[in-house]
């Protein structure tokens, strides 16, 4: 059975835990970086991590964009959309279908 793991701020994750998610509070860049590397060797699936925390380790997520797993999504938290999320979206779009279908841009 694949597993689901959420990173970001404590405030925003712990509700995750109430779904069954592994939750993993970071407080900063390191432990949100050892965090997401523990998590894909432990072989998580889908990794869901804030935006906040996910603005702060983008060099680190575009590691795993190419692969199958583990999927790492962004997602907003609980400061709002930073629009991370939007822009993996419109960059995956884009990619399979060769052009900006969804935003028109």
């Amino acid at each position: 059975m694949y597993k689901i793991g959420v990173i970001g701020e404590k405030d925003a994750v712990l509700g995750f835990k109430s779904l069954g998610f592994s939750v993993f509070p970071v407080e900063n860049r390191e432990q949100a970086v050892e965090t997401l590397i523990k998590l894909a060797e432990e072989n998580y699936a889908v990794i869901y991590i804030t935006e906040q925390t996910a603005a702060k380790i983008t060099d680190r997520i575009n590691q795993y964009r190419e692969r199958r797993f583990p999927a790492v999504i962004p997602i907003p938290g609980i400061q709002g959309s930073l629009g991370i999320g939007m822009q993996g979206v419109k960059k995956c779009v884009e990619k399979a279908v060769g052009a900006d279908i969804l935003f028109n841009e």
